[in-house]
């Protein structure tokens, strides 16, 4: 049968929540997210923070810890409308300022507006980028073919509707992933969506619970596993444990290890 990848555990699902714009409304949403032990990763501007309707930069470590701050462009501009120097220094802008309140590097991303083209992907790769969210939804669960056009399973207008054919997906690693604003949830009052769809998915013991980044990094991982030829060893050169099969269940790769099935 040779080797197969799980996820952490031996999970063969997961689940993450993207959420734009860093507005008062992700205090709440940050809330039911750990109310139910669910993760989300929150797209930032940094230079529109710290207004009365935006979080505070001093807030960010605590309001977003166990989840991931990441980039949305430092203003929020069409980034391929851009000269390209600037394209960068949104970017960058971006980074720098958000990781002086936060304790990690900052190398996610959602495009501002869903918008690209090949020249902004370029940019973002150089500028440290690992992954960048589209607002393209595929309707799928689907794992990423690139990671700087991470398009998201659906809107989370439309979540509800895919909870049953996540749950009982079969077909191999399965992502849902759920996308949105937090202002949307305050400004039509509909917190209850959000409560529904908590209480469904979440505690599910084959579903992994993770950020963009911990996703990410584990895909990247996987798929840079070296298996010998009889698909028996596999070595793993990341710095990321990957889990793969074998005949006793799930069985954990540590970096820099071989094992053997």
């Amino acid at each position: 049968m040779g080797i197969r990848i799980t996820f952490p555990g031996g999970r063969t699902k997961a689940l993450t929540l993207s959420y734009d714009d860093g507005r008062d409304f992700d205090r709440k949403l940050v809330q039911i997210f750990n109310d139910h032990g669910l993760k989300g990763t929150f797209h930032l501007n940094a230079g529109m923070l710290n207004s009365p309707i935006k979080v505070a930069f001093e807030e960010l470590r605590t309001l977003y810890a166990g989840h991931e701050v990441a980039c949305h462009g430092f203003t929020h501009p069409f980034l391929e409308r851009l000269p390209r120097t600037e394209v960068m220094r949104e970017v960058w802008q971006d980074r720098e300022l958000l990781e002086k309140y936060v304790s990690y590097p900052v190398t996610g991303m959602s495009y501002p507006y869903g918008s690209s083209d090949d020249a902004v992907v370029e940019i973002l790769r150089n500028c440290g980028i690992e992954y960048c969210r589209t607002t393209v939804s595929t309707r799928t669960f689907s794992l990423p073919n690139d990671l700087l056009l991470w398009h998201p399973t659906c809107h989370h207008r439309d979540m509800m509707e895919f909870i049953p054919g996540f749950l009982n997906y079969r077909f191999g690693l399965g992502v849902f992933y759920v996308w949105g604003h937090s202002y949307e949830f305050g400004n039509a009052g509909n917190w209850d969506d959000m409560e529904r769809f908590a209480d469904q998915v979440a505690g599910k013991e084959n579903v992994w619970y993770a950020t963009n980044i911990e996703l990410a990094r584990y895909i990247k991982a996987f798929r840079a596993l070296v298996t010998s030829a009889d698909g028996r060893r596999a070595y793993n050169p990341s710095a990321v444990t990957v889990w793969i099969t074998s005949p006793n269940g799930a069985l954990p790769v540590a970096p820099g290890t071989v094992v053997e099935i």
